[in-house]
Order: C-alpha cells, then sequence, then structure tokens
C-alpha cells in the first residue's frame, strides 16, 4: 500500500527535512511540495493525495484555515513550533502534531497512525453489492450495476447501466473504501469501474455515454488497470 503525500510549509529547510524523512519510508509517496496553501489548494483541485503533511503557522491562510475551507481534507499530521495549536488540530481531527524540530523517530510514529487507518482500503470487500440509504429507504445496489460514482461535497451520485441515478449522503472516500478493486478513484471528484470505461481520450474516459475527467498524475496508473498487460506492452 502506497500512501500518496504532499508537504506544506513555508520555510524551505523544514520542507527538505520532511523530503528528506518520506525518501526513507518505501510506502510513503511525495507528489508535491508547497510553500503556500493556497498554492497546495490549487493542487488538489484535480490531484487527490492520502495525507499532508501541513505547516500551521505560514502566512496569509494558517494550516488550520486551510483544512477548514477543504470540503474533503487528505488525512493531516500537522508540523508546527509552536504548542498551542495542539488542541485546535486535533478538533480537525489531525493524524497527529508534531513540534519542531522533528526527529525521525517521531515522524515515522505519526507515518504508521496513518498507515493503520488506510489499510482497510487494501482489504476491500468480497461481496457483489452494497447499501445505500436513498430518500429515506435502504437500497442495494450491485457492484455490476455501477457505471461510475461522483462526489459531491457531503454526497456522491452513483451513476447505474440502466440510466437511473441514487444520491446518498456519503463521501467519496468512504465509497473508495467499501468498494472492490475493479473500482478505482480516478479524479479528486470521481470512483469509475474499470470494466465500464470503453474509451480513453487523453484525460477523458467515456463511459457509456458519459465523459469523466481523469487526474493527470493518475493517467498512467489508470491506464495499466483499464489495458492491464497490453497497456505494458506497448509501453
Amino acid at each position: 500500500m502506497k500512501v500518496s503525500c504532499i508537504v506544506i510549509d513555508d520555510e524551505p529547510l523544514a520542507r527538505q527535512g520532511l523530503k528528506d524523512y518520506i525518501d526513507k519510508i518505501s510506502l510513503l509517496d511525495l507528489v508535491g511540495e508547497f510553500k503556500s496553501a493556497r498554492e497546495a489548494r490549487s493542487f488538489l483541485e484535480d490531484h487527490p493525495v492520502d495525507l499532508m503533511f501541513l505547516d500551521i503557522n505560514m502566512p496569509k491562510l494558517n494550516g488550520l484555515d486551510f483544512v477548514k475551507s477543504l470540503s474533503e481534507a487528505p488525512k493531516v499530521i500537522f508540523t508546527t513550533a509552536y504548542r498551542e495549536f495542539a488542541s485546535e488540530s486535533y478538533d480537525l481531527n489531525g493524524i497527529d502534531y508534531l513540534l519542531k524540530p522533528i526527529s525521525f523517530e517521531r515522524f515515522f510514529k505519526a507515518v504508521n497512525k496513518v498507515f493503520e487507518l488506510l489499510q482497510p482500503a487494501s482489504e476491500k470487500s468480497p461481496e457483489d453489492h452494497f447499501f445505500v440509504k436513498v430518500d429515506g429507504k435502504i437500497k442495494r445496489v450491485k457492484n455490476a450495476d455501477v457505471l461510475y460514482i461522483e462526489g459531491m461535497k457531503d454526497y456522491v451520485k452513483i451513476y447505474l447501466d440502466d440510466g437511473s441515478t441514487m444520491i446518498t449522503l456519503l463521501s467519496l472516500k468512504q465509497m473508495e473504501l467499501a468498494l472492490p478493486e475493479d473500482f478505482m478513484r480516478v479524479h479528486r471528484s470521481f470512483i469509475v469501474s474499470i470494466d465500464k470505461v470503453g474509451e480513453i481520450s487523453g484525460n477523458i474516459l467515456k463511459i457509456g455515454s458519459a465523459e469523466v475527467p481523469m487526474a493527470p498524475n493518475l493517467r498512467t496508473e489508470v491506464m495499466q488497470k483499464v489495458l492491464g498487460d497490453n497497456y505494458l506492452r506497448r509501453n
């Protein structure tokens, strides 16, 4: 299980220190570093990640306010030189709170908490269906009937192959954890059934009559998943 992560800190030396630690842990995949929360927010709009190493005391938009501004925040490990922010960081469901200067041992302990929380993502349910609450009723949905799922803040919209849709109060992350391995999150707002992808054009997946965007940083992984060995042989 690879955990994608980003580093957000306005201090270059602090960013470098975290990058050095990340390089020592093979299960961490650093996909970006940013000197401000605003830069990171632009990146996250099209690049879903599992984890942020986030400094709190930054100019213009601090780390705590940044997390509050996100409709669906990744897991967060806060990093700061100021102990007084600890209480508020835990109120925002921060995984851990690392005081600078950060030792590798303390860093590793925090990262292990994230691995434990994300572990269920690799233990997909063997069931061929799931249940959702729609219009006050609990409905069974067969995995084979799902084309793709769209995240809409606190809700998801499920598109079925008979042309119908369902809207239910769940996050896209919750859906991702519940679905089997033949489903894949291809964008911060979309999960698709890999078997239902009929065409790929640039960063667009054609599923039935619909077109679903694919995050550029996930393109290679999606292509390998959709095309399997054929994709690997041709490249």
